[in-house]
């Protein structure tokens, strides 16, 4: 799978709340199991990160990992959410995150950012939006719930 991943879901592997699911998806990515898609947003968020959240993306071997630059495209469909008040203004950089995803094909968006991400509400919004305008719709799942650990293929 091809799973575009935000800045929270890099972060997540230093916070003691999200570590365990956001290192297994890490290893995953590692292991070629799936697919990082890394957006220049990403990069351009990771630069205000602390130096260990900056330097994990490395950890990942190139060709395991799918590099997106922004188009105007994608910010067309980042300003769209905005003007139909799936977000705000403030929120730009989440809207546009998940417009990469969903103009990129990502499988699946990776987050812990439960306001304005990983929210079934605007999840809802959100895909309206893309399938009225003819795009497809994105699923958006936290690392908990994309990792293919065994603990998870007991459940």
């Amino acid at each position: 799978m091809k799973i575009y991943s935000d800045t929270s879901t890099i972060g997540g592997c230093f916070d003691e709340e999200f570590q365990q699911w956001s290192n297994e998806l890490f290893d995953e990515f590692k292991k070629g199991i799936e697919t990082l898609v890394l957006s220049d947003l990403t990069i351009q968020e990771l630069e205000l990160a602390k130096e260990e959240v900056r330097n994990k993306v490395n950890e990942i071997p190139k060709a395991n990992i799918i590099h997106l630059g922004i188009t105007d495209e994608a910010i067309h469909l980042a300003e769209t959410y905005i003007l139909e008040g799936a977000l705000t203004n403030k929120s730009y950089n989440d809207a546009l995150h998940i417009a990469l995803a969903t103009i990129f094909n990502s499988d699946v968006l990776a987050s812990w950012n439960f306001k304005h991400i990983v929210n079934l509400q605007r999840i809802r919004l959100y895909n309206s939006i893309n399938l009225r305008l003819g795009y497809r719709i994105i699923e958006i799942r936290t690392p908990r719930e994309i990792i293919k650990s065994k603990d998870n293929e007991k459940e």
